[in-house]
């Protein structure tokens, strides 16, 4: 089963191309994204992931995370969760750092951010594109977006990476600036049972942008878990 978890920032409404196209597929929507909670770490946010998973009696999931959603889908890949089977990180990667400049404009002006930190996550960030995130950031607000990336620019699990020890896909955007090629060919390198693919004319939000070639990544790289069983 996929089970997709969205990056900073946004909702489960990101994925709406993805649970459209896979039967039973799950998007969650982590908690503060206008669900009620509250977490401010990767690893709390994998221990509401964990507690979802046990809630729906999830046992065999392929955690599909975008962005933070990729390092709450590899701490649960750290921890050997026992639900997961594989992994797919979405325009991800082990250590997860946000420049200095991104902090200032939230804290400064949050609804000025919302609308000018999206046009870093298109390769063609069209009015709809941008519209899109804008509403999505306001609507989770200012301070669970200041949470998502205070805990992305704490993450760095790059010393940990030989011993995820499932299948993983990583898949980034040719035009991804925030978490460029290099990010999912580290993790191809460095993880025992990963592989790296690469979406031309794509940018950070690469599912949206290009749902077709990355439902038909994903479609592959659920074939080949469930060949090896």
């Amino acid at each position: 089963m996929l089970v997709f978890i969205h990056g900073a920032g946004c909702t489960a409404d990101v994925f709406a191309a993805q649970t459209a196209a896979f039967q039973d597929a799950i998007a969650l929507t982590l908690p503060g994204h206008t669900t009620p909670g509250e977490a401010a770490s990767i690893d709390a946010f994998a221990d509401s992931v964990a507690a979802e998973l046990r809630d729906r009696n999830v046992r065999d999931a392929i955690l599909c995370g975008h962005s933070m959603g990729g390092a709450i889908a590899l701490e649960l890949a750290l921890r050997k969760h026992r639900g997961v089977r594989a992994v797919v990180m979405l325009a991800s990667g082990a250590k997860l750092r946000v420049g200095p400049a991104i902090f200032a404009q939230l804290e400064e002006d949050f609804e000025r951010a919302a609308h000018e930190i999206p046009r870093y996550f298109f390769a063609e960030p069209t009015a709809e594109r941008l519209a899109a995130a804008a509403a999505s950031m306001l609507a989770v607000g200012q301070a669970q977006t200041l949470r998502d990336f205070r805990a992305c620019d704490a993450f760095d699990c790059i010393g940990r990476l030989q011993e995820v020890a499932l299948p993983l896909l990583a898949l980034t955007g040719e035009r991804d600036v925030l978490t460029p090629p290099k990010f999912a060919q580290a993790l191809a390198d460095r993880v025992p049972e990963a592989r790296a693919r690469i979406v031309p004319g794509a940018g950070h939000l690469v599912m949206v942008e290009r749902p077709g070639d990355v439902n038909d990544a994903l479609r592959a790289f659920v074939n080949h878990v469930e060949s090896a069983i």
